[in-house]
């Protein structure tokens, strides 16, 4: 799999991500499945300029997106990977929900990927000049967010316990989560950026570490009424990869 250029070229590495994973029944495809339908969603926009900046837009997603499909080969080949992704792909072996395993794909790629990402791509140029576009592409991912969560109800019919434990001061879980992640991968990335190229290893050591934490309490939430409830959901789920993907796909 060579490094992509384009954002279509990332597309047509996530789509063989996702046909491998439904070939072995590997839940790695979960997450590669939402990563998909957004980047495709950021594919339209580019196309159409919706951008300030639609070049540098698209070589900002291009570089983040190969810190994921770096990962994902690293891995494939069991080399070493960044601790938040080694959790993460890891965790795919373990029984948890559909959602779990979705989140925890994005916890290391938006809280982790992001930032380095963002930080290499403006290195040498202002970083409040890509602000803009990075806060709209924050509105494309919300506008997208409910027909996400509404395809995963076709596969996790008890999805909805969540929003009801949160007694609505969180509507969306997802949306939720991605807010948080966004903002502070914006931080971080302005942290990476001032240090500069050279200085930054320390810090990234350090984000990592903290996104790993973040994903084990994702893996793991210490209520344990959430805990029961993310087990009762994940009981009432389909465990074949290929299922569920067909379905999530389904117009």
């Amino acid at each position: 799999m060579n490094r992509a250029t384009t954002i279509q070229e990332v597309i047509n590495q996530l789509d063989s991500i996702i046909e491998n994973a439904v070939k072995r029944d590997d839940r790695l495809g979960l997450f590669a499945y939402v990563y998909r339908r957004t980047t495709a969603e950021i594919l339209k926009e580019v196309q159409l300029g919706n951008f300030e900046n639609n070049e540098l837009l698209e070589q900002l997603d291009v570089v983040f997106a190969n810190l994921y499909l770096d990962a994902y080969i690293k891995y494939q080949r069991n080399e070493p990977v960044r601790k938040s992704w080694q959790f993460a792909f890891v965790e795919t072996d373990n029984s948890l929900s559909i959602l779990q395993h979705i989140m925890l794909g994005m916890n290391a790629h938006i809280n982790l990927d992001l930032a380095i990402a963002t930080s290499d791509t403006m290195t040498g140029k202002d970083i409040e000049s890509v602000r803009n576009d990075f806060d709209k592409v924050n509105d494309i991912l919300f506008g997208i967010v409910n027909e996400i969560q509404d395809r995963l109800s076709r596969v996790s019919p008890l999805l909805f316990l969540l929003d009801w434990a949160g007694k609505n001061s969180d509507e969306k879980v997802i949306d939720f989560s991605m807010r948080k992640a966004r903002q502070q991968s914006w931080n971080s990335a302005n942290l990476l950026w001032g240090l500069g190229a050279e200085n930054q290893s320390g810090s990234i050591d350090i984000i990592d570490k903290v996104t790993l934490e973040l994903g084990k309490m994702m893996a793991a939430p210490k209520s344990r009424f959430i805990r029961f409830l993310l087990k009762a959901i994940s009981r009432f789920e389909s465990k074949n990869v290929g299922q569920v993907i067909s379905k999530l796909r389904a117009d």
